[in-house]
């Protein structure tokens, strides 16, 4: 299938999940516009360096325009609404400002659930990564979560670097998922320095 990317390093989107986005280069501009005249679907996909017209990774995922703001200055914000991870093929030779790419949809399995050693081990780790970090947590609303939302939520907006959010976003199932993103916690929280701020799963 095609679709039309926006390649923005640092920034992950998983299905079932949202990310707020403010667009204001001309070319994604065109990117929202036009998105919004079809079937508003923008894939996100990193980069795997930056500059104009890096080569990128294997795995993105399509999201879906749902709520949107249009500036009088032409800029956009706009939340995007996960729907599905895909495998890149390969990259259009396009005439559009925006990059387009032929992409296949990965299937991921339903209803996947973490046992509940796995379950304690990653909300332990949670609480230690957040205290580290000086993040203030709904810890009460993150219990309440399921297996899924919360490995994928952490994963969407932990300050881990490009590399590291991608190999979340590649790994093949939630189990595989969750045991990475607890050693990615675990090192990362052994340097601390953030500022510290609220941090929201919803």
């Amino acid at each position: 299938m095609r679709l039309s990317i926006f390649p923005l390093p640092g920034a992950i989107l998983f299905p079932g999940l949202q990310l707020p986005l403010h667009l204001f280069e001309p070319r994604y501009r065109a990117l929202v516009s036009d998105a919004l005249a079809r079937d508003r679907r923008i894939a996100m996909i990193q980069p795997q360096e930056r500059g104009d017209g890096a080569p990128l990774y294997s795995v993105g995922c399509v999201g879906k325009i749902g709520e949107f703001e249009a500036l009088d200055d032409g800029r956009y914000n706009i939340v995007l609404e996960g729907e599905s991870r895909f495998r890149l093929l390969r990259e259009l030779d396009v005439s559009t400002p925006f990059r387009q790419v032929e992409g296949e949809l990965i299937e991921d399995p339903e209803d996947q659930v973490l046992s509940s050693v796995e379950r304690a081990g990653l909300e332990g780790e949670a609480r230690l990564f957040a205290d580290a970090q000086g993040y203030s947590v709904d810890w009460d609303s993150v219990t309440r979560l399921d297996d899924e939302t919360l490995v994928n939520g952490v994963s969407q907006i932990a300050p881990f670097d490009s590399a590291a959010k991608q190999a979340l976003l590649e790994a093949p199932d939630l189990a595989t998922r969750c045991e990475l993103l607890v050693q990615l916690m675990q090192f990362f929280g052994l340097h601390d320095g953030n500022e510290g701020g609220r941090v929201t799963l919803q």
